[in-house]
């Protein structure tokens, strides 16, 4: 499987904004899509968003308007900008690989970081 590392996760009031970040060391980004997902406590996993090889990118209803997924080739590095954050974003946020975004299956998995939105 191929080994992504994500970063940027942390303890942030209810309309704060928080910056993660997706890498990896051992292969290019390039070639793939590349999907945030996230799960909360009792709740399944779901895809939060994913950007193509193109840059093409899609977002779940939920975060339309206050997420922004980035690519940075160069950095070899794919960038979650969360926004007006809110209590219900709470959850483990992971990137994945995938050949597309609709992609039923990961090509590989970070092992994840946590976000909490509290007062």
């Amino acid at each position: 499987q191929l080994q992504l590392v994500e970063s940027g996760g942390g303890l942030v009031q209810p309309g704060g904004s928080l910056r993660l970040s997706c890498s990896a060391s051992a292969f290019n980004l390039d070639p793939y899509a590349i999907g945030w997902f996230r799960q909360a406590p009792g709740k399944e996993r779901e895809r939060v968003s994913c950007v193509t090889r193109d840059g093409i990118t899609d977002y779940v209803d939920s975060v339309k308007g206050r997420f922004t997924i980035s690519r940075h080739n160069a950095m070899n590095m794919i960038d979650l900008q969360m926004n007006r954050l809110k209590p219900e974003d709470t959850a483990v946020y992971s990137c994945a690989v995938l050949s597309e975004c609709w992609s039923v299956n990961a090509l590989g998995w970070g092992k994840g970081t946590l976000v909490t939105v509290s007062s």
